[in-house]
């Protein structure tokens, strides 16, 4: 585990809004979810905010671009800065990939937290081998490796390994939280 940034103003946790981040397959719905069960917060699969043809996309093994993934992400930005206009906490799963989406999230909550699961590519690509019923094909983990860009130190939150057990996971952002 990569130590967690300070945030300059920490919330409480029922405020707190948090995006948990990764590759497909690393467990960012299931963490999300746990997390947000104990939180005490409402949890937003980032998935279902994409549009029909990035869905039929993905499905056929294509990976999405930066034109792709726009108008998603600004769909999920409006979400995190609704909550944070309510000074409602939340929790939601995206991939975040690149800097400058997480960039963009942050502009709609500041103090926006990012919780990176990260493992080995045989991990992660097993886990997808045995995952049923969801669109994103193992084919495009490559792809997905490829873009993304670790969590930084200075981006507010942690890197995880998704070794661990979800449930401590969940312990350890919201120890680090």
């Amino acid at each position: 585990m990569t130590p967690a940034s300070t945030s300059p103003h920490p919330l409480p946790a029922r405020t707190a809004r948090w995006v948990v981040m990764g590759v497909c397959g690393c467990g960012k719905s299931t963490v999300g979810a746990a997390l947000a069960h104990r939180l005490g917060t409402p949890f937003i699969e980032g998935d279902r905010f994409h549009p029909a043809e990035n869905v039929a996309k993905m499905s056929a093994g294509i990976p999405l671009d930066d034109a792709d993934r726009a108008g998603w992400l600004q769909a999920l930005a409006d979400e995190i800065r609704t909550a944070r206009e309510h000074d409602a906490g939340l929790v939601m799963s995206c991939s975040a990939l690149k800097r400058r989406y997480r960039d963009l999230l942050r502009q709609a909550d500041p103090g926006l937290r990012f919780a990176h699961l990260h493992g080995p590519r045989e991990l992660v690509a097993d886990r997808l081998g045995r995952r049923a019923d969801h669109y994103m094909p193992p084919a495009l983990l490559d792809s997905q490796l490829r873009d993304l860009e670790p969590l930084q130190d200075d981006e507010g939150g942690l890197r995880l390994d998704i070794a661990l057990a979800p449930s401590l996971l969940v312990e350890r952002i919201i120890d680090q939280g």
